[in-house]
């Protein structure tokens, strides 16, 4: 599934082929959900005020061009920790899900191929939420994504920095610090030509 084709600019990547067919999932499958509830209202409400946020998991897409878009620091999943602020000036695609989110589980594996796919051009990041930890390493070796990276965001600020108020989400963030945010599921075509587009820059 390597990429075979790049096209002149990401924009017009971005304008033709990022159709969203799937939204996000919409409420917690188990106690998870239920634990990390708090952070979830923080981040709709903080989003709900961002003019760039998306207002429903329909495949929105909202553009912001803000200053260090991945300067923020955290857990990961594996018990390391996350520095956004390593990868400034590199394109970089953040994939936001939950652990019981099914939509997300059935992606998961495309994603990590496409990861892989993209190693040494692009980097991608898993952002994990609304869920305990340990439900978080479950999902991560069950699904086979182990070859990314995943970021917890406990407390939901990272998603709400990005205008993230479902999952699964996508942020494509460019070399020079522009991010485009999509909620809901993305095709694997629509992914692969999205992350051609950052690799191209």
């Amino acid at each position: 599934m390597a990429p075979t084709h790049r096209a002149a600019t990401r924009a017009g990547l971005f304008a033709a082929s990022l159709v969203l067919v799937a939204t996000g999932c919409s409420a917690a499958g188990d106690e998870d959900a239920a634990n990390e509830g708090a952070a979830a209202d923080g981040a709709a409400a903080g989003a709900a005020d961002d003019s760039s946020a998306p207002a429903d998991g329909s495949g929105a897409r909202s553009d912001t061009a803000a200053p260090g878009p991945l300067s923020f620091k955290t857990e990961t999943v594996d018990g390391g920790t996350f520095d956004g602020a390593a990868l400034a000036g590199e394109p970089v695609v953040l994939w936001f899900w939950a652990p019981w989110c099914t939509i997300c589980r059935a992606e998961a594996p495309e994603v990590a191929a496409i990861a892989a796919d993209f190693e040494g051009e692009v980097t991608f990041v898993g952002v994990a939420g609304l869920g305990q930890t340990d439900a978080m390493r479950t999902f991560v070796k069950e699904t086979g994504t182990d070859g990314m990276q995943h970021a917890i965001d406990g407390d939901g600020s990272v998603w709400q920095s990005f205008g993230v108020v479902s999952q699964p989400a996508f942020a494509f963030v460019a070399s020079d610090g522009s991010v485009e945010t999509f909620a809901g599921s993305l095709p694997p075509d629509d992914l692969e030509r999205a992350a051609t587009g950052l690799a191209d820059g």
